[in-house]
């Protein structure tokens, strides 16, 4: 279980706090989160929420990923979404979890106790505003999802997929998503195949292409390096110009 010590302190030392949705908050809004949050820790594996069950808080992923998934009726699931640091889980002004989310890795959530947030919601607009944007950004994410799974090939995938987590990281880093990229791939072979609907093999195969080609450098399973962001988005069929994720 991960050391929760680390992360209890002043928001300003926050790693997401740039992105998350109290970006905006003033010191006094900040000490007025402190008093109704908290963290919680979660094994890779572990449900973090079970779809139906009552949300008594809300909150942002400060480290590592979860997944989004959606059980249908003769018991086979569909992982509909990740879940990545800055994120925000839970709808305020909706007492029901309406997906699993299930912690792909190790995850550390900030949470806020969800009555409490909601009415600050109420009474400072800008949180609600930042809000609505972290929304938006969801809807169009799920939009371009929904072009991956659906229209491109295999190695596209597999592009996109690593795209993605590269500018996350780059944001989180404050970095301006033109340099060379470096970063630990968060996610098993096994959980990208699920993700992308395709086979272990597959995504296998398609790694050590990209590798081979020089487009992705790759120590160990995990440890990428892009040396183009912008060759890794033409291998993605991506017209973005690879620029920071909002």
């Amino acid at each position: 279980m991960t050391d929760l010590t680390k992360f209890v302190g002043g928001c300003e030392n926050c790693p997401i706090q740039h992105r998350a949705v109290c970006a905006r908050c003033d010191t006094d809004e900040l000490d007025r989160l402190e008093e109704m949050k908290y963290y919680r820790s979660f094994e890779a594996g572990q449900t973090i929420i079970w779809s139906g069950d009552r949300m008594e808080f809300v909150g942002s992923v400060v480290s590592g990923i979860a997944s989004l998934t959606q059980t249908m009726e003769d018991g086979r699931t569909q992982m509909v979404g990740l879940l990545l640091p800055s994120d925000f889980v839970g709808r305020p002004g909706r007492e029901a979890a309406t997906y699993d989310v299930v912690a792909t890795t190790d995850v550390v959530m900030c949470c806020f106790r969800r009555k409490p947030f909601e009415t600050m919601m109420v009474e400072t607009p800008h949180v609600a505003q930042r809000l609505l944007e972290m929304t938006l950004d969801e809807l169009d994410a799920a939009r371009e999802w929904m072009l991956v799974l659906g229209r491109k090939t295999a190695r596209e995938k597999i592009a996109s997929l690593l795209s993605i987590i590269g500018r996350r990281d780059a944001a989180l880093k404050l970095l301006n998503g033109h340099e060379e990229m470096v970063f630990d791939l968060p996610l098993t072979r096994e959980a990208m195949a699920d993700y992308l609907g395709l086979t272990l093999e597959t995504v296998s195969r398609q790694i050590s292409a990209l590798k081979k080609d020089g487009v992705i450098v790759l120590e160990g399973k995990r440890h990428v390096t892009v040396p183009d962001f912008q060759r890794l988005l033409d291998e993605a069929g991506d017209d973005s110009d690879g620029g920071m994720m909002a």
